[in-house]
């Protein structure tokens, strides 16, 4: 076999993926990104002539986006590309690069802005760079001083880890006695919202999510949702949010992930929702810390093994008398 870029050619004809994946996986090591563009072109190209090289462009784009210079991997982030890997590439190239780095070399258009936010929530501050679309997600380009830490995925050559946020150890409750209705209320906003944070699980995987919204605390929600039993941990306003951004960051077990940019996006959207603001929005980041504050958060299980991927998730609002919980679950 020849060299440099006639190993390349030689590869895409033979069409061999696992060869053309070991590939990759030397011109990595030799950081041969001239190289590794050349050969992501020809397989892309070969899609034209019938070649199904569409897994080891996808890995090229992926590794380019995860380990090339800035310069370089700016320029994957494109719609389309990286289409069959770990994560969605504004994710990927926001977990290895700082927003300087890329800025300039990003294309026009929405994903410059995801990219841009998904650098916010692993702490940058971009308050003020006239280089982002503030309408692609209308939210303030720094963490606020009330929002969490959010568990931001690590990207890895051969897989991905997105590890959700740690848990307090949840204590035994008492329900409402079955023999005494709970009174579920119309709130289909808040329910749709709270639904969204794991809709790729239910539209994309094999998970299952119910919501309810209820007169009384989050005991009177948990139990509408049908379990015997139930043991509780209380979140505070911060905690709640990582957990309702880390289930709508994800894909669940089988579903394309979304990016911690969009779920940060989806948190903000549900604890409008919750607190009554939706019509505001955009409102002052204060003006939900401090609706966060004012609403109580638990998590909870129904004594359920620990496994899959499980978002459970009760809230009350004391002042208004009005309770919601979540049950998603989906199946590894």
């Amino acid at each position: 076999m020849g060299t440099g870029r006639s190993v390349n050619e030689e590869l895409v004809e033979l069409g061999d993926l696992d060869e053309l994946v070991r590939h990759i996986d030397r011109l990595c090591r030799a950081t041969d990104w001239d190289g590794l563009l050349d050969l992501r072109n020809r397989c892309r190209t070969a899609l034209e002539r019938g070649r199904q090289l569409w897994p080891a462009a996808s890995h090229a784009e992926y590794r380019l986006a995860l380990e090339a210079p800035g310069p370089i991997a700016a320029r994957m982030v494109v719609p389309g590309a990286g289409h069959l890997s770990l994560g969605p590439l504004t994710e990927v190239v926001a977990s290895t690069h700082r927003w300087e780095e890329l800025a300039d070399h990003l294309p026009d258009g929405p994903t410059r802005a995801v990219t841009a936010h998904e650098r916010v929530v692993r702490g940058e501050d971009l308050t003020g760079d006239d280089r982002i679309d503030r309408h692609v997600i209308d939210l303030p380009l720094a963490l606020q001083p009330w929002e969490p830490r959010y568990p931001v995925a690590e990207y890895l050559a051969h897989e991905a880890h997105f590890p959700p946020p740690p848990l307090p150890d949840r204590h035994p409750v008492v329900l409402p006695a079955p023999s005494l209705a709970v009174e579920r209320i119309e709130d289909p906003e808040t329910i749709h919202a709270l639904a969204e944070l794991t809709r790729a699980w239910t539209a994309e995987s094999n998970g299952r999510s119910e919501v309810v919204a209820v007169r009384g605390d989050a005991r009177c929600a948990i139990a509408a949702l049908g379990p015997p039993r139930a043991r509780l941990a209380e979140l505070s306003g911060a905690e709640a949010l990582a957990w309702m951004a880390w289930a709508a960051a994800s894909g669940g077990a089988h579903g394309r992930r979304r990016g911690m940019a969009r779920g940060r996006f989806d948190a903000w959207w549900a604890l409008a929702s919750m607190a009554g603001l939706v019509e505001d929005w955009p409102l002052p980041p204060d003006e939900l810390g401090a609706a966060a504050a004012e609403l109580r958060w638990f998590a909870w299980d129904a004594w359920e093994p620990e496994t899959g991927w499980r978002f459970h998730l009760a809230v009350e609002d004391p002042l208004e008398d009005l309770a919601w919980a979540v049950a998603a679950t989906d199946a590894a």
